[in-house]
């Protein structure tokens, strides 16, 4: 049976693990090139994963989904300690990349290599937290809640509007997320 919270959670893992592509392409176009990279449209991008991954979504996981499934599978505990952990260092990782860029920006290629370091650092370890999510936690999930549980996570996941999961932005992440769209390149937007 399908449930709308792990559509919603899989569509918001595939918009994030696109635009973690697409910046590392950016870094790899302007490397290529011997330019620099598109700064205002990296802030962009890095921007969005503050605001929504990191805000939105790690939240309803780690106040919603971790505690039903440490019920209900205390040998995921290991797991969803580690998963936890990630969420919560979250907001502190994008601060320091954030910090690496605005570095490299006006401090120029004496910086590069640090921001390019940390920046590949950041993407291996989010996909790799995002697979053992889908690996590890989704299924344990889909064998063991109930419909209880699936109508109660169903309904907070359902408030998540990530225009890069085909919702409408909010008038005032119109200008972000046009930004991206227009620049970034595929596979999360047209430049």
């Amino acid at each position: 049976m399908r449930h709308l919270a792990l559509d919603v959670i899989r569509d918001e893992h595939q918009a994030l693990a696109a635009m973690l592509r697409s910046l590392a392409l950016l870094l790899q176009q302007s490397r290529r090139t011997g330019g620099l990279p598109p700064f205002d449209v990296l802030r962009a991008m890095l921007f969005y994963i503050d605001e929504f991954p990191e805000r939105l979504h790690h939240t309803k996981e780690s106040e919603l989904l971790f505690p039903k499934l440490r019920e209900r599978a205390p040998e995921l505990a290991p797991v969803l300690d580690r998963l936890d952990h990630d969420h919560a260092a979250g907001e502190r990782a994008i601060r320091d990349i954030e910090h690496a860029l605005l570095a490299f920006e006006v401090m120029g290629e004496s910086r590069r290599q640090a921001f390019e370091t940390a920046i590949e650092r950041y993407i291996a370890d989010y996909l790799a937290h995002m697979g053992r999510e889908e690996a590890d936690v989704l299924p344990a999930a889909q064998r063991l809640f109930s419909e209880a549980d699936w109508a109660e996570l169903d309904a907070a996941f359902a408030a998540n509007k990530d225009p890069l999961t085909g919702h409408e932005p909010e008038d005032g992440y119109r200008p972000l997320f046009s930004k991206i769209v227009n620049a970034a390149p595929a596979p999360i937007g047209l430049g």
